[in-house]
């Protein structure tokens, strides 16, 4: 004999998937939610620790910025000394050129000539005064190139003129004083200026019958004047 069921049973059947379904979805939100937190704290604590990290730089650039300016600082004040260094040093050496200059000028002073004025403007020194002959310009020049503090002499000015009743030859002249100079070459200068006028001396030998310009004697006392002036 058949069975019949009359019950709802699709109808129950329908409740429990749909029960199923909902414990499901309640289940899956809740690890969704748990998974959305757990990645949440992880990325929070991240920045957070990526935001320590930066404040540190910060901190440190500041630090380094300021290590900076102090060497910056520091820099300028070095230099500062420096060029105050170099300007004493400069001072210094100028303040011996005048003596180098003066001894100099009476070592390689050939006889025959005098000079009435000495004018220095740095190391170029200009120099204006009489011969007996153009050839005692001459020699100077070559005792200018011979020193060993002395150079380049250039000859601006030479012409006839008389002075007291004598026929001399007028000339202006420049020339450089050397700024750097090692002892050797002033030893050396020292001990070979003395043969420079008896050197400029020897030209003079032709010129002997000039001697009797010997009155122009008193001139020499002159020379010792103007280089003192």
């Amino acid at each position: 004999m058949s069975r019949i069921n009359l019950l709802p049973h699709r109808e129950e059947r329908r409740k429990a998937s749909r029960k199923h379904f909902l414990v499901v979805a309640a289940m899956t939100a809740v690890l969704g939610a748990a998974l959305v937190l757990l990645v949440h704290g992880y990325y929070a604590t991240k920045v957070s620790e990526q935001v320590a990290r930066n404040d540190f730089l910060k901190k440190e650039t500041e630090k380094l910025d300021k290590d900076i300016e102090e060497i910056k600082k520091l820099k300028d004040e070095i230099a500062a000394l420096l060029s105050r260094k170099q300007v004493i040093e400069t001072l210094q050496a100028d303040r011996a050129q005048t003596v180098y200059l003066l001894d100099q000028l009476v070592r390689q002073l050939p006889e025959g000539i005098y000079l009435r004025s000495i004018a220095q403007k740095g190391a170029r020194v200009s120099l204006a005064g009489y011969a007996q002959s153009n050839a005692r310009v001459s020699t100077l020049m070559r005792n200018i190139e011979s020193s060993a503090w002395l150079e380049a002499p250039k000859l601006n000015e030479i012409k006839a003129a008389v002075v007291n009743n004598k026929r001399v030859s007028e000339f202006t002249l420049d020339l450089s004083l050397k700024r750097a100079q090692s002892t050797g070459d002033a030893g050396k200068a020292a001990r070979g200026a003395p043969g420079a006028p008896a050197a400029a001396t020897a030209p003079g030998g032709p010129a002997g019958p000039a001697g009797p310009a010997g009155p122009a004697g008193p001139a020499g006392p002159a020379t010792t004047a103007a280089k003192k002036g």
